[in-house]
């Protein structure tokens, strides 16, 4: 395995990483209460972000939402890319590519998935029907990606849906209730599409987690080198660094496992196995880490209005999204009893 990354996806990286510091700061944030930025939005795709992951892959996208998790940027990019992006280029038709991928790219299109959502929808010959509680960025999407009580992916236009309720999360991800009734959707991919494209999306989200906490304790790093107490800086105090560098082994275990599993994604290799792995990791460490951050805030870190309550929001509502901890260990415990588990 080899996780250098090249030099389009560090170049894609780095200009991610300009455009999120220049256009994610507390108060733009803060003045889009839990909205999406559209100004930043429309930055990423002028400057083909979205697009690069065509060429740079589930890794590369790990390294773009790595950036975006640094600010906690309130934009679909995630949804878009891994739902969208990712999920039509592998398993679209040649229509549906030529049809989808140009509008995902400059970002008319925006893509999102009510995964999972097991049992749920019911899928016949008068369309789509069921409901799914919450689906993240689903107000800004004009498709979603439903999967039916057999696994098949489902491609419904939102304006479509019987309903779609705005709902709100424990992080401002734009979120809505789907309700559908007889909806009209089209496939996406066959046997394996499910499970691949949900693979991805947890290494995706798990790459975001990996953003979220880097931010969070770098702040946290910041905050106690400064604050000083009985005379010297937090920093100093055994107990904070030793707090400080659990938190920052548990972050490079979210990286590690994230890396792995965009790595065998990207080579075509099983990466079932090494998604729920990334996706324990974000939820089980990416909890840790981000109310370590909070902690080492003291009292500023119960402040909500302050830059580090936003990363424990997002830490939190990725430690349940995709499956939390237990409910992911469980199916891996169903692969390694199957001798399914690469």
């Amino acid at each position: 395995m080899d996780f250098t990354p090249t030099e389009e996806q560090e170049a894609a990286r780095e200009l991610a990483g300009r455009i999120f510091a220049d256009l994610a700061t507390h108060e733009r944030l803060r003045a889009a209460g839990t909205g999406t930025d559209a100004e930043l939005w429309k930055a990423l795709c002028a400057a083909g972000l979205p697009g690069a992951v065509e060429e740079t892959g589930l890794l590369g996208l790990v390294l773009l939402l790595e950036e975006q998790g640094r600010r906690t940027a309130q934009v679909p990019f995630a949804a878009s890319c891994a739902y969208g992006i990712l999920a039509v280029g592998r398993h679209g038709t040649e229509e549906q590519r030529a049809r989808l991928l140009p509008g995902l790219r400059d970002g008319t299109t925006v893509m999102t998935g009510a995964l999972p959502a097991p049992g749920t929808v019911t899928s016949g010959p008068g369309g789509l029907s069921g409901v799914v509680d919450w689906v993240p960025w689903l107000r800004d999407a004009t498709h979603v990606l439903v999967p039916d009580e057999d696994r098949a992916l489902w491609l419904v236009r939102a304006e479509d849906a019987a309903a779609v309720e705005a709902v709100e999360l424990t992080a401002p991800w734009a979120a809505a209730r789907l309700v559908l009734d007889g909806t009209p959707g089209e496939r996406l991919g066959g046997t394996g599409a499910h499970d691949d494209v949900l693979a991805a999306a947890r290494t995706a989200f798990a790459g975001l987690q990996v953003g979220v906490c880097a931010g969070s304790l770098a702040r946290a790093v910041e905050y106690t080198s400064v604050r000083e107490q009985f005379g010297r800086p937090l920093s100093t105090h055994q107990a904070v660094q030793l707090r400080a560098a659990d938190a920052h082994m548990d972050t490079e275990a979210i990286r590690v496992t994230a890396y792995e599993a965009a790595w065998r994604f990207d080579e075509g290799l099983d990466a079932t196995g090494a998604a729920l792995t990334a996706a324990w990791w974000a939820s089980e460490a990416g909890k840790r880490v981000v109310h370590a951050g909070q902690h080492l805030h003291g009292g500023m870190g119960a402040d909500l209005d302050h830059p580090v309550h936003r990363h424990f929001l997002w830490g939190r509502q990725l430690d349940a999204y995709l499956g939390c901890g237990t409910e992911l260990l469980a199916e891996l415990g169903d692969l390694l009893a199957e001798g399914d588990l690469s």
